[in-house]
C-alpha cells in the first residue's frame, strides 16, 4: 500500500525543511558557479548598503557648504559615486544571475530525469494506482519549486540577512543604538508573523493543490476516454462532474486568496508601525542637532532599503512554503521504493535454449485474495504452450510473472534453470516479446511506432517487420504512409492495425520467448486470421506462451493448459483433451455452438 495518492496528501501534514538540503547534490555539480555567484551576491550587497552613505555626504556636503564656497568636483564625484555604487549593485546582481542560471536549470533537468526514469522503474500497480494528470502537475509544480528554492534561498533569504546584520552594524556604528533596537524588533516581529499565519494558511495551499490535481486528472482521464463517452452520450455528465471538481479547486482557490490577504496586510502594517517609530526617532534628533540632514536621508534610505526586501522576504517565505510542498511531493516520488528490483548480485539473462519453467508457484496480489495456487509447467525451448479457462482463473498473471510486473510469492520461475530473479530486469524483458490484447500506441507518426519495438533498428528493418506483420498493403494505401499519426493512444487506427503493428514490433525486437496475451480477443473473424497467421509466423521457432480465450486460436499448441481457481486442472494439446472430456471439451463446445470462440476479456486475473 502506497502512504499517498494523488488527492490525499494530510492537511495536518507539515514539509519537512530537510528538503532544501536534499538539492545540495544538485548544486554540488557547479561549485565553482555557485561559489562565483556568492561572491557577487556579497559585492552586489556591499555595494548596495554602501549607497546611502554616499548619498549622506552628498546630502551634508550640499547642506553645510554655501554656495559661494562649493567647490563643485566634490559633489558631483560624490554623486559619480553614488551612481556607480547603484549600477554596481544592479550590475553585479545580474552578473550573479548569469552566473547562476546553468545551476538552476540544469538541477531542474537532473531531478526531471531522475523521477522520469524512476516512475518507469516502479511496479505496475503503483501506476494501475496513480492517476496521470495529478501525476504529471505534481512532477510539473516540483520541478518548478526545485528551481525556486535554488534561486530564493540563496538569492533572497541570504542576502537579505546579510543586508539586516550590515544596516545594523553601520546604524550602531554611527547612532544610537535605539534604531538598531527598533529594527531588529520590527523585523523578529515581521518574520514571527509571517511564520506564524503562512503556517496556518499551508492547509488551504495544499487544499487548492490537491483540487488542481484532481480537476486535470479528471479532465486527462475524460479526454482520454472520449470514445466510450460518446458511446454512452455522457458529455454533459463529465461537463458536471468536472465542473464540481473546479467548483472545489475554486473554492479552495478563494481561501488561499483571502488567507494571503490577511498576511499581507499583516505584513504591511507591521512596516507601517516600525517606518513611523524609526522616522519619528530621526526627525527628533534632527531637530535637536543630534544628527545631520544627511544622516536623516542616510536612515530614510535604510529603512527603505531594508523594508523593501524584508517585504519580498515575506513574498518568499510564502512562495518557499509553497515550494516545499511541491518538492516534498516529488522527491516522495523518489522516495518510492520499487517493489520489483533486481538482486544485489544479479547477473545478464544467459538464453541458451529459451526453455521457461514454472515452478510450483504461488501469488496474490493481495493476502487476502490468492490468485495461484502451486501452479507448474514447462515450455520447452522452442515450443508454444497455450493457456485457456475462464475470466479470473489467473492466466494473465502467468504472463505478468514471467515479465516480472510481480515477483512471486513461493516457488520460482526459471529460464535455462536461471531464477528470473536473480538476473537483470533488463536482460530479462530484452528476451522478452509481448503482443498485448489491448496494443496501446504513442501519439507520434506510424513509423515511430513500429520503430519502436527497436529505436536504432534501420529504416530497412522497419519496412521489414510491417511486411511480416502483413502491414505493407495497409500503410501502402495510407496517403502519407509511413508518416502517418496514428492519434491519441492509435485511436486513428483498427484493433486489427493495432495488433498488427504490436507484432512488427516483436519482428522487429526480435526475442527467443514470446508472450502472446488475449492477442486476437477484440478481432472479428477476418481480421483474426490475418492475425493468426502473423503470429504463427513471429511465434515459429521461438519459446511462446499464449494466453488465450478462443479455444480456436490454440488449437495448433503443442500443449494446452486449462486454469480454473488459479490451478492447471488439465493439460495436453487439442485433440487428447477433446479425448478426456473434461473442462475444455466443455470450453470447446460451448464455444462452437455459439459460433464464437471469445469470452469477455480477462482483467483482473
Amino acid at each position: 500500500m502506497r502512504p499517498y495518492a494523488d488527492n490525499d496528501y494530510p492537511a495536518h501534514h507539515k514539509p519537512d525543511w530537510k528538503v532544501i538540503a536534499g538539492l545540495w547534490p544538485y548544486l554540488a555539480e557547479y561549485r565553482g558557479r555557485v561559489a562565483m555567484a556568492v561572491l557577487l551576491l556579497v559585492t552586489a550587497k556591499l555595494a548596495t548598503v554602501a549607497t546611502p552613505v554616499a548619498l549622506k555626504y552628498i546630502v551634508d556636503y550640499l547642506d553645510a557648504t554655501r554656495p559661494e564656497q562649493m567647490i563643485m568636483w566634490i559633489p558631483v564625484a560624490l554623486v559619480v559615486v553614488y551612481g556607480l555604487l547603484r549600477f554596481g549593485s544592479t550590475l553585479f546582481s545580474e552578473m550573479r544571475d548569469a552566473v547562476f542560471a546553468r545551476v538552476a536549470e540544469r538541477a531542474m533537468r537532473r531531478v526531471s530525469l531522475r523521477v522520469f526514469r524512476h516512475l518507469h522503474q516502479l511496479e505496475l500497480s503503483f501506476h494501475l494506482d496513480r492517476k496521470t494528470g495529478g501525476l504529471a502537475r505534481d512532477i510539473e509544480r516540483g520541478t518548478n519549486g526545485i528551481s525556486f528554492l535554488l534561486r530564493f534561498t540563496l538569492f533572497n533569504i541570504v542576502p537579505t540577512i546579510l543586508e539586516i546584520v550590515l544596516v545594523s552594524a553601520i546604524l550602531l556604528w554611527a547612532f544610537s543604538p535605539g534604531y538598531v533596537l527598533a529594527i531588529l524588533v520590527a523585523v523578529v516581529v515581521y518574520v514571527v508573523f509571517s511564520i506564524q499565519v503562512t503556517e496556518w494558511r499551508t492547509r488551504y495551499v495544499r487544499e487548492a493543490n490537491a483540487r488542481d490535481n484532481q480537476s486535470n486528472s479528471r479532465a486527462v482521464d475524460s479526454l482520454l476516454n472520449y470514445e466510450t463517452v460518446k458511446y454512452f452520450n455522457n458529455e454533459d455528465f463529465e461537463a458536471r462532474q468536472y465542473d464540481e471538481d473546479l467548483a472545489e479547486w475554486e473554492q479552495a482557490r478563494l481561501r488561499n486568496r483571502l488567507s494571503l490577504a490577511a498576511l499581507n496586510t499583516g505584513q504591511a502594517l507591521i512596516i507601517g508601525v516600525a517606518l513611523i517609530v524609526i522616522m519619528a526617532m530621526a526627525v527628533r534628533e534632527v531637530a535637536s542637532g543630534a544628527i545631520t540632514l544627511g544622516d536623516f536621508t542616510m536612515i530614510n534610505a535604510y529603512l527603505i532599503q531594508l523594508f523593501i526586501p524584508l517585504n519580498a522576504l515575506g513574498f518568499v517565505y510564502r512562495e518557499i512554503r509553497q515550494a516545499l510542498v511541491n518538492v516534498e511531493r516529488l522527491f516522495g516520488l523518489l522516495n518510492e521504493p520499487p517493489l520489483v528490483t533486481d538482486a544485489e548480485d544479479a547477473e545478464p539473462l544467459e538464453v541458451r535454449k529459451g526453455e521457461v519453467r514454472f515452478e510450483n508457484v504461488h501469488f496474490a496480489y493481495q493476502a487476502a485474495r490468492p490468485i495461484l495456487h502451486g501452479v507448474s509447467f514447462e515450455i520447452p525451448a522452442g515450443h508454444k504452450v497455450a493457456v485457456v479457462g475462464a475470466s479470473g482463473a489467473g492466466k494473465s498473471t502467468l504472463a505478468r510473472l514471467l515479465f516480472r510486473f510481480f515477483d512471486v510469492d513461493d516457488g520460482r520461475i526459471v529460464i535455462d534453470g536461471q531464477d528470473i530473479r536473480s538476473v537483470t530486469q533488463d536482460s530479462l524483458r530484452e528476451a522478452i516479446g509481448v503482443v498485448p490484447q489491448d496494443t496501446v500506441l504513442f501519439n507520434d507518426t506510424l513509423y515511430r511506432n513500429l520503430a519502436y519495438g527497436r529505436p536504432g533498428a534501420t529504416e530497412e528493418e522497419v519496412h521489414r517487420a510491417a511486411k511480416l506483420a502483413h502491414l505493407e498493403q495497409f500503410i501502402e494505401s495510407l496517403p502519407d504512409g509511413y508518416q502517418t499519426p496514428v492519434g491519441e493512444r492509435g485511436l486513428k487506427l483498427s484493433g486489427g492495425e493495432k495488433q498488427r503493428v504490436a507484432i512488427a514490433r516483436v519482428f522487429l525486437k526480435n526475442p527467443p520467448i514470446l508472450i502472446l496475451d488475449e492477442a486476437t480477443s477484440s478481432l472479428d473473424t477476418v481480421s483474426e486470421q490475418v492475425i493468426l497467421e502473423a503470429l504463427r509466423e513471429v511465434s515459429e521457432q521461438r519459446t511462446t506462451l499464449v494466453i488465450a480465450h478462443r479455444l480456436s486460436t490454440v488449437q495448433d499448441a503443442d500443449t494446452i493448459l486449462v486454469m480454473a481457481d488459479g490451478r492447471i486442472v488439465e493439460r495436453g494439446d487439442h485433440q487428447q483433451l477433446l479425448a478426456v472430456d473434461g473442462r475444455y471439451a466443455e470450453l470447446w463446445n460451448r464455444q462452437q455452438k455459439s459460433g464464437e470462440a471469445e469470452s469477455s476479456p480477462d482483467q483482473e486475473d
